[in-house]
Order: C-alpha cells, then sequence, then structure tokens
C-alpha cells in the first residue's frame, strides 16, 4: 500500500500531543473536539461513512495532470470538468513548477487567468454576440442598487480596493478599445496614400 495521506488508518509514529506542544509553539490550540465542526469527519468510522475501500480506486486520466511538488501523488480522485486548455493551460501547468508557498505560483496562476480571459474577450468579438461589458459586470446596478450608500460608513472590507475596480475591469477594454482606433487609423493612412 502506499505511503499517503489518502489511506484510512493513520499511520503509527504519530508524535504525541505533549511533544509537538514543545516543539512547536501554539500547536494544540484546537484539540478540543467542541472546538473543531471538522471533528466527526475525522474519526475513522467506515459503517459510518459507507466507505467501503482502504485506499481509492484512482481515476482514470492521471497523466498530463497538474501536481503540485508539495504533494507526492497526484489525489486518487480529482476535477475534469475544466481542463487545461490552450495559452491558458500551458501557463498553468508552468506555475505548477513551484512550491505553493512561493508568490510565483499564485501569481502565475492568477496571470493564466487574464490570458484565459483575454482569449475568452477575444473570441467573443470575433463571433456574432460580443460581450457586453457595461451590462455585465453589474456596473450598472451601482446605481440602481444603492452601491455606493451600501459601501459607505458600513466597515466592508472591498471599500479598500473599490476605486481598483473600475481600472481592472474597464482597463483592459479601454485598452483594446485604443489599440482598435490606432489600428484603424493606421489602416486608414496606408490607404490613402
Amino acid at each position: 500500500m502506499p505511503s499517503t495521506p489518502y489511506v484510512a488508518n493513520k499511520p503509527k509514529d504519530i508524535p504525541t500531543p505533549e511533544e509537538l506542544r514543545a516543539r512547536i509553539p501554539g500547536w494544540g490550540v484546537d484539540l478540543d473536539p467542541k472546538d473543531r465542526p471538522s471533528y466527526p469527519k475525522e474519526v475513522f468510522d467506515p459503517a459510518g461513512t459507507g466507505a467501503h475501500w482502504d485506499y481509492p480506486e484512482e481515476q482514470q486520466g492521471r497523466e498530463g495532470r497538474e501536481r503540485s511538488i508539495e504533494h507526492g501523488q497526484l489525489t486518487p480522485v480529482f476535477g475534469t470538468s475544466a481542463p487545461l486548455h490552450g495559452v491558458s493551460g500551458a501557463i498553468r501547468r508552468y506555475a505548477y513548477r513551484y512550491s505553493e508557498g512561493r508568490a510565483a505560483h499564485w501569481l502565475i496562476l492568477i496571470f493564466a487567468d487574464r490570458v484565459d480571459a483575454w482569449v475568452s474577450h477575444g473570441k467573443s468579438l470575433a463571433s456574432l454576440r460580443p460581450d457586453n461589458p457595461i451590462t455585465e459586470t453589474g456596473v450598472l446596478s451601482e446605481g440602481r442598487r444603492h452601491g455606493i450608500s451600501s459601501r459607505l460608513g458600513k466597515r466592508r472590507a472591498d471599500v479598500n480596493h473599490a476605486w481598483l475596480d473600475p481600472i481592472i475591469v474597464a482597463g483592459p477594454w479601454v485598452a483594446a478599445g485604443g489599440v482598435a482606433v490606432v489600428a484603424v487609423r493606421t489602416l486608414a493612412r496606408r490607404f490613402r496614400n
């Protein structure tokens, strides 16, 4: 049987709570089961869960899947609803070369999401029904649904970065519009000459 966290019985060489408390400052603050809502899930009770296996059957299609370098193997079961594709998929695969503890991993994943969004916006512009950034971002509901008054004086955490939202949402559209205007002017000059 593989040595992984996905087995039913836990390893026998686990340090005692006293050893851990001496080694790690603050360890054990959540030892009381009343303080942990996940406690019933941590108890090994096959009859209560209906589990009929010691190690889950591994899902097919494991080759080529992204896996964090912190883990020795891919989890036995994984999602396949949104497989990696295109340029953003290649960028995401590259992100998994870095530890999840490094900012590079997460920044590359965020960049891959932005690339995926840009590709989707580009495809929508080429289709007969392009995206409408005015209605789809909800900017019109700010005036209709008390958007500003719901933010002021309410101690909401998102107020701190609210000034960035128009830049992040509208910025790419304004930049794309600027590029389109420059491209049309350049083509018009060439046709005139």
